[in-house]
């Protein structure tokens, strides 16, 4: 089974840019705006990786995260947050409900891939 991965940002720049980096793997990108349409998402395929972003509308990462830790279904996906230096003072929080890595943007493909390969095992797609 491919792994899923879901990008959770309401900035369409990020989600083309995690398209993208994970091109060349042989697995599902997914993506939703917020917090709310990803958990919706969540609910037809569970991702194998949550990209969440911090700052969104309707729901930000910090009230998806923490519904999804209170899940029993959803609490081990593996989360890396998106975040800039505005959330400095949630970082502590994110710890704590503990989240597998933050990414400060903005950042390169480089260190989000380097990120990505940290928390899961991806195939590269056979040519």
């Amino acid at each position: 089974m491919r792994p899923i991965i879901l990008t959770v940002d309401d900035a369409r720049t990020v989600r083309l840019l995690t398209q993208k980096v994970l091109s060349s793997f042989d697995c599902e990108t997914t993506e939703a705006t917020n917090g709310y349409n990803a958990l919706f998402a969540m609910e037809k395929a569970l991702p194998q990786l949550l990209l969440l972003d911090v700052s969104m509308p309707i729901m930000d990462g910090l009230q998806m995260l923490t519904m999804m830790k209170s899940n029993p279904a959803l609490q081990k996906i593996p989360v890396i947050m998106l975040t800039s230096r505005a959330d400095h003072a949630i970082l502590p929080q994110l710890t704590a409900l503990g989240v597998n890595g933050i990414l400060l943007k903005p950042f390169s493909e480089a260190a989000l891939l380097e990120k990505i390969l940290t928390v899961i095992k991806l195939k590269p797609v056979k040519s």
